[in-house]
């Protein structure tokens, strides 16, 4: 990388453009860049829940995921760039598995909270499914690789699962929704 980012404003982006990873420029308030920004912001979640009392078992794939997250993040900022491979989705689903199988079953919905870390981790996998969103709007305007599409589906999935360890791990029981109105 060098000197890459030695300088780090250009007033480049003072017209309400920015560049992409090609050279070409698109406006700031695109679905492109919003996409980016989306998966950006998702990584800085997963930054914050990293600062707090997360089980061991967790730190080196949620590390593992901020970087899948600005490959992502690359894939996006560069039309036609392909970085993550099937693979990391087959890791992700690994960690499913077997995060999911030290839990008990699910009778209830669960409300974000229970540990600090827990409810960092649930502001986690809602803003993933916000990026997943817009990722799945910019493809149908423009293409983006069905990798990062599945790598968001399947990420928001193991940080629910996640959040469950983590207060399994503190013994802090979940947040169970009480219906009210049955």
């Amino acid at each position: 990388m060098g000197n890459r980012l030695s300088k780090i404003y250009t007033r480049t982006g003072d017209d309400g453009t920015t560049g992409l990873g090609d050279g070409s420029r698109i406006n700031k308030d695109s679905l492109r860049v919003d996409a980016m920004g989306d998966v950006d912001e998702l990584n800085s979640v997963i930054g914050i829940l990293l600062t707090e009392a997360v089980p061991d078992i967790l730190v080196a794939t949620l590390i593992q995921i901020q970087h899948d997250l600005f490959n992502v993040g690359g894939e996006i900022c560069i039309p036609g760039y392909v970085i993550l491979h099937k693979e990391r989705i087959e890791n992700l689903e690994e960690s499913i598995d077997a995060l999911n199988g030290s839990l008990a079953p699910l009778k209830e919905f669960i409300l974000p909270g229970g540990t600090k870390a827990a409810a960092y981790c649930h502001l986690a996998r809602t803003v993933c499914r916000r990026a997943e969103r817009k990722l799945v709007e910019l493809h149908r305007n423009e293409k983006v690789t069905d990798i990062s599409l599945q790598y968001l589906n399947r990420l928001s999935d193991l940080l629910f699962v996640m959040c469950r360890i983590i207060n399994k791990e503190a013994n802090v029981s979940d947040v169970l929704w009480k219906n009210e109105h049955d």
